[in-house]
């Protein structure tokens, strides 16, 4: 299918920067098939007509549980520890697998309506959410969080079902995986070595939560001695292309560590906060040249799933720490959320930016909007002042997932029902008004 995008501004690199011109983008089958000039032989099946719009690459989430869309705002205001096996242990040991699907489904709307095209998951019930991100037409980075001690049943028998997912889902290019190792406090040295090796093994990447809370350090430190990015290391989990989410505690020898085994690091402002975490030294990490991306973890410690919110939490609180208002600009802040995030997953030459050969993955916004307006520099407002809401029609993969605002591909009424069936069942629905 051929769709032209006439007459439309677009966020487009131009060398190391961003610029933003207005061209017609020529889509054919899953790609860009040109950028201003028509290609020989091009056919539009469908013409959107860009007039007062703005195209922009895909935002992509490079760290989120989708399951947790349905725990939003039932564990709040809790320390890190208490949060996570006070309250959010014991709702995942009730969860189903069809609690899984529609959890997905839930976050998968919300990302595609705030511009997302693609996002890197950390989850539990395996194959739901793979079947959420086939039938809505998302790309996604899947990993199943792997929890074990030495080489103990319950760790192997995740590791199996971490290989039966990324085999039953052959069919679907939108879809590839990564290992997903918890965290140093409930992964021992020994199960993060047979993860590790499993994933030299098979050419997979890692994905793992790491200094995220100072008690995680202090816990760390207390039995091993080191850091957790040291353990994570010395145990070969930097062998690999690895994501590390979070590191917020971390040291100067830390980031040596990261720079040096090309470890991309994915900070996560709103659940950093919210959790009384801090905040990941990014501009530090940036100086150091660590490819940082922008995640926003799951909508139980966030509890939001909107990028544009964690772009702007990004660019706007380093200024006020560092008390440096040059401190990550709009358009750092931009590429961190887009081009960054492909580079960490892996993605790069497939999505990330809106370049000719690329996967056609496209939000596009409607610039008569309060946000945008006046349209002095679209830039400076993506990071400052879009709210997510602007996002009219989003193409993933050359096909267009939602027009209008309405979710194309997924039944939105269906799903809302459903994630209040489970909060009911649960007994989550405090009817706190």
């Amino acid at each position: 299918m051929g769709i032209l995008l006439k007459n439309i501004l677009a966020v487009l690199p131009e060398g190391n920067d961003d610029v933003v011109k207005e061209t017609d983008i020529y889509i054919e089958g899953s790609r860009i098939a040109a950028i201003g000039m028509k290609p020989s032989g091009f056919v539009a099946d469908r013409v959107v007509d860009g007039k007062d719009r703005l195209a922009i690459p895909g935002l992509i989430n490079c760290h989120t549980h989708s399951y947790m869309s349905f725990m939003r705002n039932v564990a709040d205001d809790l320390s890190f520890m208490d949060w996570l096996f006070g309250s959010i242990d014991p709702i995942e040991q009730q969860m189903t697998d069809e609690d899984t699907y529609w959890g997905a489904c839930l976050a998968i709307i919300e990302m595609m309506k705030s511009g997302t095209t693609c996002f890197n998951d950390m989850q539990m019930n395996i194959h739901q959410t793979t079947r959420a991100v086939k039938e809505s037409g998302m790309r996604a980075v899947i990993c199943r969080g792997l929890v074990g001690s030495g080489n103990d049943e319950a760790g192997q028998i995740r590791l199996k079902q971490a290989y039966e997912e990324r085999d039953a889902a052959k069919d679907c290019d939108r879809l590839t995986f990564m290992l997903g190792p918890h965290a140093p406090y409930t992964c021992d040295d020994a199960y993060m070595r047979i993860v590790a090796g499993e994933a030299k093994k098979n050419h997979m990447g890692i994905h793992v939560h790491l200094s995220e809370s100072e008690s995680e350090i202090q816990q760390i430190k207390e039995k091993y001695g080191m850091s957790p990015i040291e353990m994570a290391d010395r145990n070969g989990l930097f062998d690999v292309p690895a994501i590390a989410a979070h590191c917020v505690q971390i040291t100067e020898s830390d980031m040596d560590i990261l720079k040096k085994k090309d470890v991309s690091v994915v900070t996560n402002p709103a659940s950093n906060m919210k959790l009384g975490n801090g905040f990941a030294p990014v501009p530090a990490m940036l100086e150091k040249g660590i490819n940082v991306c922008l995640g926003t973890d799951g909508a139980a410690s966030n509890n939001s799933l909107n990028m544009f919110h964690e772009l702007s939490l990004l660019t706007l609180i380093h200024k006020g720490v560092k008390k440096t208002p040059q401190c990550i600009s709009a358009k750092e802040g931009f590429r961190i959320a887009t081009i960054n995030g492909a580079r960490a997953l892996g993605l790069e030459q497939e999505t990330g930016s809106l370049e000719v050969g690329k996967k056609a993955d496209i939000a596009i916004l409607n610039l008569n909007t309060p946000s945008l307006t006046p349209r002095n520099n679209l830039l400076a407002g993506l990071s400052y002042s879009a709210n997510g809401s602007e996002v009219e029609t989003v193409i993933i993969d050359g096909k267009i997932t939602l027009e209008n605002r309405k979710v194309l591909t997924l039944n939105e009424d269906m799903v809302y029902k459903k994630v209040n069936d489970i909060i009911v069942r649960m007994g989550l629905d405090k009817k706190e008004y």
